[in-house]
């Protein structure tokens, strides 16, 4: 089931500027999800991270994976109108650096669950390469 920004937005309570998926591509509500970001040079980031060397920083990576796991864990049913919460990030790993221009393909698969705690194992990747790998841990609120 693909989604638009507008449907996003209705999983998710983030919006612009840190809402940091553009389109999901498919997912499995409580499963898994599976989604792009287009980088674009006019994010706000990038005027200091890094001036003459645009790089987007590890953690707005994390976050996008995030709130792709978001979209599989808010989207089950009952989860409407919660919010999931970072508790941790564990293992995360950045391999590319990904810069304007780049599309991040992000995939977020829940692993464990316990109450409203649980984990994900996340990938991102640019143009199939592996740019960055976590297990994120959430809770829902």
């Amino acid at each position: 089931m693909e989604l638009n920004t507008e449907q996003i937005q209705q999983i998710l309570p983030h919006r612009p500027p840190f809402l940091l998926i553009d389109h999901v591509l498919d997912y499995e509500p409580g499963v898994w999800a599976k989604a792009l970001k287009h980088v674009r040079a006019e994010e706000p980031h990038f005027a200091g991270h890094f001036p003459g060397q645009p790089v987007m920083p590890g953690v707005l990576i994390l976050e996008a994976l995030a709130q792709t796991g978001g979209i599989a864990l808010l989207s089950e049913e009952g989860n409407e109108g919660r919010i999931a919460l970072f508790g941790g990030v564990q293992k995360a790993r950045f391999r590319a650096m990904v810069v304007p221009g780049d599309t991040l393909e992000l995939e977020c698969r829940l692993t464990r669950r316990r109450g409203p705690v649980g984990t994900g194992e996340a990938i991102a990747r640019v143009a199939g390469k592996v740019a960055c790998t976590a297990e994120l841990t959430f809770a829902l609120q």
